[in-house]
C-alpha cells in the first residue's frame, strides 16, 4: 500500500504487488510533516523512558523481592492498585501537575511521568523472586556487599532476560504513545511521530498511499529494536537454560 496510489489501493480486485510510487509517497510525507524532527523527538522520549524505567523499576523490584522493610506488603499492594487503574483517570490530574511545573508542551512532560511504572515493578519482582537465589544474596551480605553492590553484581546479571523483555515492551509503548502526547504537546517543533503522523489525514481527501508510507517509515525503527532486543533476549534465555 505504501508503494501504490490511493486509486490503486481501492482497485477491485485489490493490488497484491508493490507499485512504483514508494519514493513519491515518502517524499509527500516529508513535505507534509517534519518527519525528521518528530522522529528525533520520539527517539529521545522512547530511549530516555526505557532507560529510566529499567533503572527505577529494577531497583524497586529488587527491594520488594529481597528486602524486608516496614509496610512492604502495603506499599506493593498500592503499586498493584495503580497498575489496575485505567490510564484515562490520571490524564486530568497529570495535566494539572504538568501545568504547575510549567512543562506543558515540553518533552519532559512525556518522560518524567513515564519514568517508572507498576507493570515493570511487578514483572521484575516476580522475575527476581524466581531467578535470584536467597543463598546468593546471603553470600553477598557475608562478603560485605551493600544494597547497590548486591543490585549491580548479583541481581542485574541474573535478570538480563527480564530486563530485555521490559526494555522492548517499554520502548514500543513509548514509541506508539498517542493520547498523552496529543494532549500535552503544544509546540509544533516538539511533536512526537505518532502525533505528527495524524496530520497526514485530512477531513476532505486522504492520500492513503502517503499515509501508509508514513506508517512504514514509523514502524521500521521498531522492527530494528525488536530484532536486536529479541536476539539478546533469546540469547540470555538460552544461556540460562544451558547453565
Amino acid at each position: 500500500m505504501a508503494s501504490n496510489t490511493t486509486a490503486d489501493i481501492y482497485k477491485s480486485p485489490p493490488v497484491f504487488v508493490p507499485g512504483p510510487h514508494l519514493f513519491e509517497n515518502v517524499a509527500k510525507v516529508f513535505d507534509r510533516i517534519d518527519f525528521g524532527g518528530s522522529l528525533l523527538n520520539t527517539i529521545i522520549v522512547a530511549v530516555t523512558v526505557t532507560f529510566l524505567v529499567l533503572v527505577f523499576d529494577s531497583l524497586a523490584a529488587f527491594a520488594f523481592a529481597k528486602y524486608e522493610f516496614p509496610f512492604r506488603r502495603t506499599l506493593f499492594t498500592i503499586v498493584l492498585a495503580t497498575f489496575m487503574l485505567p490510564m484515562q483517570l490520571s490524564v486530568i490530574p497529570q495535566f494539572i501537575i504538568m501545568t504547575n511545573f510549567g512543562w506543558v508542551g515540553d518533552l519532559k512532560a512525556l518522560i518524567v511521568p513515564a519514568a517508572a511504572n507498576a507493570f515493570g515493578i511487578f514483572w521484575l519482582r516476580q522475575y527476581i523472586l524466581s531467578s535470584v537465589p536467597d543463598e546468593l544474596m546471603d553470600s553477598a551480605v557475608i562478603d560485605g556487599a551493600g544494597f547497590f553492590r548486591q543490585y549491580l553484581t548479583v541481581c542485574l546479571p541474573l535478570i538480563r532476560p527480564g530486563l530485555g523483555f521490559l526494555g522492548i515492551y517499554t520502548f514500543i509503548a513509548a514509541w506508539n504513545d498517542y493520547m498523552w502526547p496529543l494532549i500535552i504537546l503544544t509546540d509544533p517543533n516538539k511533536l512526537t511521530l505518532q502525533v505528527a503522523m495524524a496530520q497526514l489525514n485530512t477531513t476532505v481527501k486522504n492520500d492513503y498511499g502517503m499515509v501508509m508510507a508514513g506508517a512504514l517509515l514509523a514502524v521500521l525503527p521498531l522492527l530494528v529494536v525488536f530484532l536486536v532486543g529479541a536476539k539478546q533476549f533469546m540469547g540470555d534465555i538460552a544461556k540460562g537454560a544451558v547453565k
